[in-house]
């Protein structure tokens, strides 16, 4: 299978601050690849998949010459291997193994470098916190309000607003779908309690008529991408929120709105993806009457049940608070 330069950026799901490089990198999508060729391939293709697993740090400085010897193959094998895995060239290959190894080894360095620089930096909750407002100061500055009104225009004509994201963007996914149900013909929360099986079934009936606003930051899902793409091949409009335009997101987004998610040990923060979040229902909300005359009979429906109401008040369609009833001795 051909594998983007963007998949190889993908790490493990798992923690790779508790394992070993090369147990992360095996877990990474290049990784998965490799690995295949080791069940599955000739011999001489095990033997280069074999190295580069064992090898990465060393790999990303040899020419194709010194893999070639290390391996015991000839240069066109070595050339022919990275074609069937899907690269132009070895070069290509090579730069993508430096991809992946940098990915799976950044939070490895950042969680030493936070130790390193631990005395003079101040807690590590003092810095996280720093960092979380830097991202949505830098976020608001770079979020153009017509970026937000188109996404608001699709997101109001749709026939349907299906929210995706897996992982901790999942949480990120529920709450914007509480924030659009009021104000949208349907919302469909694609991924909720189940997997990839229960989110490819909810999109299964997408169509062109339709939104999916998918959420995803680093560490990237290759499920997310996967969705994506066939919600795009049957023409729905994708809205994008994730962190930069590297992101695999990007490509594939009509509208893309970027929430900086830079954290000094985390993989990513989510802060500034909750205040696009935010920022995109209130515009919501606001964008017509009939948006403000829902929130305002939302907040009338709810009022009764919210701490500190009224306690006479009454439910919505139950009357005044009844009163205990008295015998009566006529009846």
């Amino acid at each position: 299978m051909k594998k983007s330069t963007t998949d190889t950026k993908e790490a493990s799901s798992g923690n790779s601050e508790s394992r070993s490089p090369e147990v992360a990198f095996a877990g990474s999508a290049l990784g998965a690849t490799l690995r295949g060729v080791l069940a599955d391939g000739s011999s001489s293709h095990k033997t280069i998949a074999d190295y580069l697993l064992r090898n990465q740090v060393r790999v990303t400085a040899l020419g194709i010459e010194e893999l070639a010897e290390g391996c015991k193959v000839s240069t066109a094998t070595i050339s022919r291997f990275a074609r069937d895995i899907g690269f132009k060239n070895y070069a290509a290959m090579r730069t993508a193994v430096a991809q992946t190894l940098q990915s799976v080894l950044q939070p490895v360095e950042k969680l030493r470098n936070n130790i390193a620089r631990r005395q003079d930096a101040g807690t590590p909750a003092s810095e996280s916190l720093a960092y979380a407002g830097a991202n949505i100061g830098a976020t608001a500055m770079a979020l153009a309000s017509n970026d937000i009104n188109a996404v608001v225009k699709k997101l109001t004509r749709a026939r349907a607003v299906y929210v995706l994201g897996f992982g901790l963007s999942s949480h990120l996914a529920g709450m914007l779908v509480m924030h659009l149900q009021p104000f949208c013909q349907q919302v469909v929360e694609v991924a909720g309690h189940g997997g990839t099986e229960v989110a490819a079934g909810h999109l299964a009936n997408i169509t062109e008529r339709d939104v999916l606003v998918v959420l995803s930051f680093p560490r990237y899902a290759l499920d997310v991408i996967r969705l994506t793409n066939f919600a795009r091949d049957h023409g729905a409009c994708i809205v994008s929120i994730t962190d930069a335009p590297a992101s695999p997101l990007a490509a594939l987004g009509d509208h893309v709105l970027y929430a900086e998610s830079s954290h000094p040990i985390l993989p990513s923060s989510a802060t500034a993806a909750v205040a696009v979040i935010e920022a995109l229902a209130v515009s919501l909300m606001a964008s017509n009457k009939d948006n403000v005359a829902k929130a305002a009979r939302l907040t009338e429906a709810i009022s009764a049940y919210l701490v500190g109401a009224d306690a006479s008040a009454a439910a919505p369609g139950k009357g005044a608070a009844r009163r205990p009833r008295t015998k009566n001795n006529n009846t």
